[in-house]
């Protein structure tokens, strides 16, 4: 007999719970039996679908009942997912995770679905996977575009060389020390103004007016997880690079992180509104949409776009303190959200919102910044404007061992080894942000010659995180 596993469950879509559990007891009935295994997972696709076609269903009755919206019984109607997802580019399948290429078949049934892409950073997530690009027609997917809004990377390059940054480390940790502020509730002992706390969001929509005081705290500063500040060495590579800069050896800034409790709030917010007005089957509950032509999806972009420009400036204010101690001003500035959505068109000429949930924007001429890890290089780069992937490269090297199992297989004392090794100095930061926590983003690259042209290196130096 086919054994029906769990692991095999989550692989086409189910989650933990109780769903899956009465999905394995059905599976287990005499009546599937001589069911090769192939065929009972076709079957429990069509469940995970379409439960509302099974709730009456002598044995997997009790499982389509599981999958259904919370509170609502077998009369719901339920906007129904297309039974094949459309056909859609994935980059570099091969180091990709099944969780992850079937979060984003799921995508591809959703009514609203115009075009897809998975880009080679890709891991799972909630709703959208994270590295997913998906297009709708007049719906804007709050999970999709994911918790922190805005999420994004700055690149400050000084005149300053080599020279500068190796000859006193302690100087430049310092630096990195008094000016950066990261985690939960943390900020600047005084802000610096900005004009986007004087936005008028902040007076007319609910969630943004809760959250304005907090937003005014935190301003400037960083989050935890995956978020830093570093101080690394730029190669500029591209002879035609568009700042008309010698190649060569630069002193650049980096920094990565997003809209602080401002975007969490907004996002957790809007996602419960999504939720309660587009009822989906459990398994693409997360990708809940709003339209927008309504009022609430009006409302959500509006509040998304005050969130993502909030995230730039939480960017600017730390490379303007920084750039201040240093008495330098840069020659130059890139930067690029990663969790957004945007309005534009298709290559058939179509008006879609574009998320992109973990992918950086590679329009034809586009500008952005790929990190690496702490101790592999990131990339500056050119879009290329490739139609197949929606305009879009990765936004990193992406995971390839999740926060527990990275904490639970690499200790401390060796992720001190590598750093030594590598000359790179860290404050805070832990295992689960260990380099071999995440893919090798020379391979990831490799997949992307068709998205993006490299411009420049940067190679991390100092870098610091939460948890110092």
């Amino acid at each position: 007999m086919a054994k029906i596993k769990k692991k095999h469950l989550l692989r086409i879509g189910f989650d933990e719970g109780k769903a899956l559990r009465e999905a394995m007891v059905a599976m287990a009935h005499d009546a599937y039996a001589k069911k090769g295994r192939q065929a009972k997972l076709e079957m429990l696709q069509a469940l995970l679908n379409r439960p509302e076609h099974f709730v009456n269903h002598d044995i997997l009755g009790l499982t389509a009942k599981e999958l259904l919206p919370e509170g609502e019984d077998e009369g719901i109607v339920l906007p129904v997912l297309k039974d094949k997802p459309l056909d859609f580019e994935v980059y570099g399948k091969a180091i990709i995770e099944p969780g992850a290429l079937n979060q984003m078949y799921t995508a591809a049934k959703l009514p609203v679905s115009k075009a897809a892409a998975l880009m080679p950073d890709a891991h799972q997530g909630y709703g959208l996977p994270i590295g997913g690009v998906l297009a709708t027609e007049g719906a804007v997917i709050p999970y999709a575009v994911g918790v922190d809004i805005g999420c994004r990377m700055a690149l400050s390059v000084y005149s300053l060389r080599r020279e500068h940054l190796e000859r006193n480390r302690r100087n430049w940790k310092e630096l990195l020390q008094t000016h950066t502020f990261f985690g939960a509730g943390r900020g600047p002992d005084r802000p610096m103004d900005d004009e986007v706390l004087e936005r008028d969001e902040f007076r007319f929509i609910d969630i943004a007016k809760k959250l304005k005081d907090k937003a005014w705290r935190q301003i400037g500063s960083s989050g935890s997880g995956n978020h830093f500040v570093e101080f690394g060495l730029v190669d500029i590579t591209d002879p035609d690079n568009e700042w008309d800069l010698p190649l060569g050896t630069y002193v650049g800034l980096l920094s990565h992180s997003g809209s602080r409790a401002l975007g969490a709030g907004i996002a957790n917010h809007y996602t419960k509104v999504a939720m309660s007005r587009t009822r989906l089957a459990r398994v693409a509950k997360h990708l809940a949409w709003l339209d927008m032509g309504s009022e609430a999806g009006m409302e959500y972009w509006a509040a998304m776009n005050l969130a993502g420009d909030y995230s730039s400036a939480c960017h600017r204010h730390i490379h303007h303190r920084i750039s201040h101690a240093l008495g330098e001003k840069p020659l130059f500035v890139v930067e690029n959200h990663h969790n957004f959505a945007w309005k534009e068109q298709l290559g058939d000429g179509s008006d879609v919102i574009v998320h992109r949930k973990g992918a950086t924007p590679a329009g034809k001429g586009v500008l952005g910044i790929i990190p690496g890890s702490m101790t592999d290089p990131g990339y500056i780069v050119r879009g290329k404007g490739n139609v197949e992937s929606i305009n879009s490269a990765s936004h990193g090297a992406g995971r390839q061992l999740s926060r527990s199992k990275a904490k639970s297989t690499i200790t401390r004392s060796a992720m001190r080894s590598l750093m030594n090794e590598k000359r790179i100095t860290l404050i805070g930061g832990g295992p689960d942000e260990a380099p071999l926590a995440y893919k090798d983003i020379n391979q990831v690259m490799s997949y992307q010659h068709d998205l993006v042209e490299v411009i420049g290196k940067f190679a991390p130096k100092i870098v610091r995180m939460a948890g110092d």
